[in-house]
């Protein structure tokens, strides 16, 4: 098993006013937490589904290998002071899923297909309104449908050798942090730096690319995992990366090589464990691709001199290493998973030849916070990511022709948040995020002279996930 987390934990969107609305009507289910925790229930607040087993369809398709599944995730934000220009957004997404089981199906033991495909909604407010780095919301996207994962995935020997063959998601096993999956930001997810730094924003939400990943599980207590995909999942080109592969169906296959390694360690599991639970990880991605420098053109001459030719010097390659840790802190008496947890993200890459060379988080998330609110979650994290000492040199460069032109440092951000769950199916969130240098510290888009800078933003709002 993976740490990612379930899509109505990490991936949910709402309108205040919607929110507002839907928890006027939620007062049965907050008021019955009993019904929340009774097996197989079938009443509306109890069941798992909001459409329910369909009369036994549901349950006879998953009894045959066929498993489907339906998402509506949708979120209103506002950037209320600050940011690029003040403003509110809708946005949504709704996605479905479609998992296979082969044994089921064809007597292939140990096979199975998964796919997801989704159709986004609205627009974002961090590309409308902050202007930051670091997205307000891990379900920002072009408006469009998309098909993301199509995978085989082949496991052996009772789950000690697992192969996934298809197209996936970096962000669907790597880098991941169960306990950041509560937070909005998309940085929580796929962190800022990878998705700043490798070509088209990695493979990761919203674009996915061919990819080979093999895991390998020896122990309880060891994971392994390493993979190949395609070096740009949107391929070659100027502009939006989204709007050259719109429908998620290019499969670029020649766009060099994006490798992925990491290692995990699981401590204390099991319900019986004497200890509280934890997970670590060491990782690292290579990227055989050519990169181009952040500060020198091909002579050696700064990109801001103007003399240079402005094409940028080229490197062979790009890295980052990273490390994980997701520990729980105090677990209450006599329950599974309610208590606090903590989790810590670490990573560098080249100044030379990336935008973010540093980039570090970490958080607190507290399950059950209130007496009958098990399943409530609060959480309050934090994210730092630094420019690259080579890009922030240009910056210093560019000020002898545009003097008092602001120099790029950094961009960081605080989150708190509490997801209420409202039925099985349903979750609602309200969020507040704190942005300090949107864009990096960089100039106002809307500022002729170049010196003034984004300011620090207030981003308010809430989204609501419901599970059909």
């Amino acid at each position: 098993m993976t740490d990612r987390i379930p899509a109505p934990s990490m991936r949910h969107r709402g309108t205040v006013a919607a929110g507002l609305a839907l928890l006027g009507v939620a007062g049965p289910a907050l008021a019955d937490d009993a019904g929340l925790q009774a097996a197989k229930p079938t009443g509306l607040w109890e069941r798992d589904t909001l459409t329910g087993d369909w009369g036994g369809v549901r349950s006879d398709l998953e009894d045959a290998g066929i498993k489907l599944g339906a998402i509506e995730i949708s979120e209103g934000l506002a950037d209320l002071r600050g940011g690029a220009r003040t403003g509110a957004a809708y946005e949504g997404r709704t996605e479905l899923d479609l998992d296979l089981d082969l044994e089921k199906l064809a007597g292939w033991t140990g096979a199975a297909i998964h796919v997801n495909a989704w159709q986004s909604h609205g627009r974002g407010v961090s590309g409308n309104y902050t202007g930051n780095l670091l997205t307000a919301s891990d379900v920002e996207a072009d408006r469009g449908t998309r098909l993301f994962d199509l995978y085989l995935d082949q496991t052996a020997f009772d789950g000690l050798v697992s192969l996934r063959i298809g197209q996936q998601g970096a962000d669907d096993e790597f880098i991941a942090s169960k306990t950041a999956g509560l937070f909005f930001n998309s940085t929580f997810g796929y962190p800022g730096l990878p998705s700043l730094d490798q070509p088209s924003g990695g493979p990761a939400f919203p674009l996915a690319t061919p990819a080979v990943r093999l895991k390998l599980a020896p122990t309880d207590q060891v994971t392994l995992l390493v993979a190949a995909f395609d070096g740009d999942p949107a391929g070659p080109g100027t502009g939006d990366p989204q709007a050259r592969d719109a429908s998620g169906t290019a499969f670029r296959t020649g766009d060099g090589v994006l490798g992925f390694f990491e290692a995990q360690y699981a401590v204390n599991q099991g319900k019986d464990a004497a200890g509280l639970p934890g997970t670590y990880k060491l990782g690292a991605w290579v990227h055989s691709g050519r990169f181009a420098d952040q500060h020198f053109d091909r002579t050696g001459l700064s990109l801001a001199d103007p003399r240079s030719s402005g094409l940028a010097r080229q490197h062979d390659g790009d890295w980052s290493v990273y490390g994980i840790a997701d520990q729980m802190l105090w677990r209450r008496p006599d329950t599974d998973d309610q208590g606090l947890s903590l989790f810590v993200r670490l990573m560098g890459a080249p100044a030379d030849r990336n935008l973010m060379d540093l980039y570090a988080d970490g958080g607190l998330n507290f399950k059950g916070p209130f007496a009958g609110r098990d399943g409530d979650l609060i959480g309050l994290a934090c994210a730092y990511g630094r420019i690259s000492a080579d890009a922030s040199r240009l910056d210093a460069d560019l000020q002898h022709g545009l003097p008092g032109r602001p120099v790029r440092d950094n961009e960081s951000l605080i989150e708190a948040t509490y997801q209420a769950q409202v039925a099985p199916w349903w979750q609602l969130q309200p969020d507040l995020q704190y942005i300090v240098h949107p864009g990096g510290h960089a100039p106002l888009p809307t500022d002729p002279t170049q010196r003034r800078t984004i300011g620090n933003a207030t981003v308010v709002g809430v989204r609501t996930v419901v599970t059909f």
